[in-house]
């Protein structure tokens, strides 16, 4: 009984050893975890107040960042930017306008056949945009070369901003060129358009620029942009085409091959489109068109979108009265055909210019100046052929003064003009 006492005190020593050594076993273990979070904790807290210093060993050889090259921008910007700076209102004003000789001489004569006396004072007093030259006003290749280059000339010797030298030069029906100069004649533009063949108009427009250029024009009213779809339409044989891709086609090339060569600007007619009249803007006193907007984006606008894409530097806008638009307004005195439709919708940049406004559409119901005034407001850029240029310039000029337009607005249009006149080194 002793022996088992003795055993039984033994075996309860032992335990109690084994558990004083496993408790001092883990607070070594606690003591030595907490020891080593301290360290850690000082070596980052020293990390973090000393900068790092890379060994020589370690160092990277620094990258140059290259700078970023300013945008290039257009040199003829910068030259019509400069050039309106310098520029007065009056001047602004005047490239607003393109006449005809006589106009510009108040038609105290009734055909100009040379830059005279009268004509050099006129262009001094008068710096206009440009002047457009009709059959009557070519009476030789010499007649016609001479007639240019003086007008010219005597532009740049008073004024910095030379002209815009018009001419109506569609081949066909429409060719005041090759009718009284013996220039290449061409065939009317619905026997290209029923071939179809895009290089041969190509050519048909690159030959009509070089023959025109040759003579000093620098601007072609053409091409014919228009879609022949009411029959008794006032175009006629001057359309290519029924078929909007047709025409698309043929405008697109005939622009390409008139403005390649750098020294003729293209002009796509008679935007919102004129194929659908049944009437005559020259001669009536309104054309009204029943176009919804879903016909015109979907026929009209389809050659002139083709047109705009080829690079066409100048859009004419028509006097014909669309339905579409709802203000009941020629299209070339409506903001919504020439702001929303053109400059918005077709996203057009370029030069807008009226059709004439002698012709009746215009000339029987607004005044000059009326009508100059409302073309600004809705958003063209050029006035095309005023009966009376005195009352259109100073209806601007006097809207202008009383703040009923302002001049960044005339500006705008101004500087379209300049940087298309730059391309033609006419700056």
């Amino acid at each position: 009984m002793a022996k088992k006492k003795k055993t039984k005190k033994h075996t309860g020593q032992m335990v109690l050893l084994v558990i004083m050594l496993l408790a001092g076993a883990g607070m070594m273990t606690a003591m030595l975890t907490l020891n080593r979070q301290k360290d850690n904790q000082q070596s980052q807290s020293e990390s973090a107040e000393m900068p790092e210093t890379a060994s020589p060993a370690e160092e990277q050889p620094e990258t140059e960042i290259p700078e970023t090259a300013p945008p290039q921008r257009d040199e003829n910007q910068v030259m019509a930017e400069l050039t309106l700076q310098n520029m007065t209102l009056e001047e602004k004003i005047y490239q607003l306008f393109i006449v005809t000789p006589e106009v510009l001489v108040d038609n105290v004569v009734s055909t100009v056949v040379q830059t005279g006396t009268m004509t050099k004072q006129a262009l001094q007093d008068k710096p206009v945009g440009g002047i457009v030259y009709f059959s009557q006003n070519l009476e030789s290749p010499a007649q016609t070369k001479e007639m240019i280059e003086t007008a010219q000339n005597c532009i740049r010797a008073s004024h910095p901003v030379g002209l815009w030298i018009a001419v109506d030069e569609e081949g066909g029906t429409v060719a005041r060129v090759a009718d009284n100069l013996g220039t290449t004649s061409y065939s009317d533009m619905s026997v290209y358009g029923q071939k179809a063949d895009v290089s041969e108009i190509y050519m048909v427009g690159a030959g009509i620029a070089d023959d025109i250029a040759e003579f000093g024009f620098n601007l072609d009213f053409a091409p014919v942009a228009d879609v022949w779809i009411d029959p008794q339409n006032e175009l006629q044989e001057r359309i290519f085409s029924s078929d909007p891709a047709v025409v698309s086609e043929m405008v697109s090339s005939m622009v390409q091959g008139l403005q390649n060569s750098g020294n003729v600007s293209a002009t796509l007619k008679h935007f919102p489109g004129l194929g659908a009249e049944n009437g005559n803007t020259h001669e009536d006193t309104f054309t009204h068109i029943d176009r919804t907007y879903e016909d015109l984006e979907s026929v009209d606008f389809l050659p002139f979108r083709a047109g705009i894409e080829a690079g066409a530097d100048f859009v004419m806008v028509g006097h014909q009265i669309v339905s579409a638009a709802g203000d009941e307004l020629p299209s070339d005195l409506s903001p919504v055909v020439i702001t929303e439709w053109l400059r918005g919708s077709l996203q057009y940049d370029g030069i807008v210019v009226t059709d004439a406004h002698n012709m009746n559409t215009i000339a029987e119901t607004y005044s000059s100046g009326e009508a100059a005034l409302l073309a600004i407001e809705a958003g063209a850029d050029i006035v095309l052929m005023p009966r009376d240029l005195n009352e259109a310039f100073q209806s601007i000029y006097d809207a202008v003064e009383q703040q009923e337009i302002s001049e960044e607005r005339i500006n705008e249009s101004v500087l379209r003009i300049l940087t298309a006149k730059a391309k033609h080194h006419l700056l």
